[in-house]
């Protein structure tokens, strides 16, 4: 059994909000903090760009409840409730490190939890969370990191996960090549530090999606996340992390990210490395084939009746087990 409770507290002046949960029993228990992907993204991993509220986030804080681990899972300033009226006061001010104070305090909080064991927290980032996760874990903070899982980590720098994206997309459009072609022209004279100047012929949704890379709420940080990668950090990495990539992602792929990462924690003990069968980039159960995915990008995601990967919660509830084990996980 567990018991779910709201928590709110303030960074420069913007109201912060994060659902808690935590056991039944005795405590303290050690604990997750969730970090979400990009965009607006919200505390359960659900976007509003999506169909469907089954986040896995959520799932996945029921699940760690049940077994004895604590959670928080919170709203980045610029998702959630109040994503549009925050928005504009974040102008000028989103960057990675704006991304990593909003951790540390998340953290802040759940320590003071009275639930929560402070010197078993483990960060837990999901995509774009991972490089927020790994920052947290390889700066020095007053409440360090125990272990982290880092779900669907790039491998390759953002822009070269971004394009690859785009491109799985086009080959399913007729003329799709041209499009890329002329994307990525686009997309070079931004990594050279230039406006984009999008080709006007574009199809309106890759319009929007470049768009959206320039606009000025998400200045100066998607030209820092740009060129950041997981690849870059994992080796500073020296407490125990459980990397996972789902073999049905469509966004982060086994082998292009899963590669680079593992020749990264080449010798580290303190790696684990899985590649769930059938998780697809939020980590839920896509019995589908890869062509079928790559035909309806993003569905299932949190679609009712859309469940978490069995595999994926086996796997991550032993790599628990073995390093923060609690009492009810212990039984």
């Amino acid at each position: 059994m567990t018991h779910t409770f709201e928590v709110t507290w303030t960074l420069d002046g913007i109201t912060m909000e994060g659902t808690m949960v935590c056991p039944d029993g005795m405590g303290p228990f050690p604990a997750v903090v969730f970090v979400a992907g990009s965009g607006p993204t919200d505390r359960d991993w659900c976007s509003p760009l999506l169909p469907g509220s089954n986040g896995s986030a959520r799932l996945m804080a029921e699940a760690f409840g049940d077994v004895g681990v604590a959670s928080l899972r919170y709203d980045k300033r610029a998702s959630g409730a109040h994503a549009m009226e925050n928005v504009g006061k974040l102008i000028g001010k989103m960057s990675m490190q704006s991304h990593l104070d909003e951790l540390v305090e998340a953290v802040r909080v759940l320590s003071g939890q009275d639930c929560v064991d402070s010197s078993r927290i483990v960060g837990f980032g999901n995509s774009e969370g991972t490089l927020h996760v790994l920052h947290y874990a390889t700066t020095t903070q007053d409440v360090p990191f125990a272990g982290i899982v880092l779900a669907a980590p790039p491998g390759r720098p953002i822009e070269t996960v971004l394009l690859s994206q785009l491109a799985r997309q086009m080959s399913q459009i007729p003329g799709g090549s041209e499009v890329m072609a002329r994307v990525q022209e686009a997309a070079a004279r931004y990594t050279a530090g230039l406006p984009m100047n999008a080709d006007p012929s574009l199809p309106d949704s890759v319009k929007s999606l470049l768009a959206g890379l320039e606009a000025p709420a998400n200045r100066p940080f998607i030209r820092e996340l740009w060129v950041e990668s997981a690849t870059d950090v994992l080796g500073k990495v020296q407490i125990p992390a459980l990397v996972l990539i789902g073999a049905k992602d469509m966004q982060i792929d086994m082998h292009a990210d899963g590669i680079p990462l593992e020749q990264a924690a080449a010798g580290m003990a303190n790696v684990t490395f899985a590649f769930p069968t059938n998780a697809n980039h939020v980590f839920k159960e896509d019995l589908r084939t890869p062509a079928d995915i790559a035909a309806s990008p993003g569905s299932g995601y949190n679609e009712p009746g859309a469940r978490l990967d069995p595999e994926t919660m086996q796997t991550v509830l032993a790599w628990l087990t073995q390093y923060f084990p609690s009492t009810e996980m212990a039984k």
